[in-house]
């Protein structure tokens, strides 16, 4: 099963210093049973995608936490095996649990994927759109809009021998 797992670029560092991710159990994206009814569609690479936008959702949130991290959202795609993730039925039909599973263990960071990360060019905007999260989500539509500009950017895809050189700019 793939998971889609949020960091912020700290994060990144130590998980290509201890060469895994998590510590068990922690949260990730996947594309769970709710968020194939919420998606509506059966196309695999589309609910991967939007399963991958939960996940950057979920890195911004990440950034807000910590002012001193560099403003680019980051998510590792990983392979982990049937059964070591589980989605969290309790929260029901909670919008922000959507894709949400919770992995048991920490993942051997040579199970990644990809690392996905925002653009140098993202960064003003998405370091607004950590600063406007917690107005968002009072239900402020002008912080909204900030936040939601965030998504305007894609992420760019690396393939992970590159982690080095983007834990380097950390």
């Amino acid at each position: 099963m793939r998971v889609y797992v949020p960091l912020s670029l700290p994060a990144l560092a130590e998980a290509h210093k201890t060469g895994e991710l998590g510590s068990g159990p922690f949260v990730a994206y996947a594309v769970t049973p709710a968020l194939r009814e919420w998606y509506l569609s059966d196309d695999i690479e589309e609910l991967e995608y939007a399963a991958l936008s939960r996940a950057a959702q979920a890195s911004l949130r990440l950034l807000a936490a910590d002012p001193g991290a560099q403003r680019r959202r980051v998510v590792v795609a990983v392979d982990v095996p049937d059964g070591a993730a589980t989605a969290d039925t309790g929260r029901g039909s909670d919008p922000a649990a959507l894709g949400e599973v919770t992995v048991a263990s920490a993942v051997p960071l040579a199970k990644a994927a990809a690392v996905h990360v925002d653009a140098d060019d993202a960064e003003a905007e998405v370091a607004a759109a950590a600063d406007a999260l917690a107005a968002a989500d009072g239900g402020d539509d002008d912080a909204q809009y900030v936040v939601d500009e965030a998504d305007d950017h894609e992420l760019l895809w690396y393939a992970t021998q590159e982690i080095p050189s983007l834990v380097g700019q950390a």
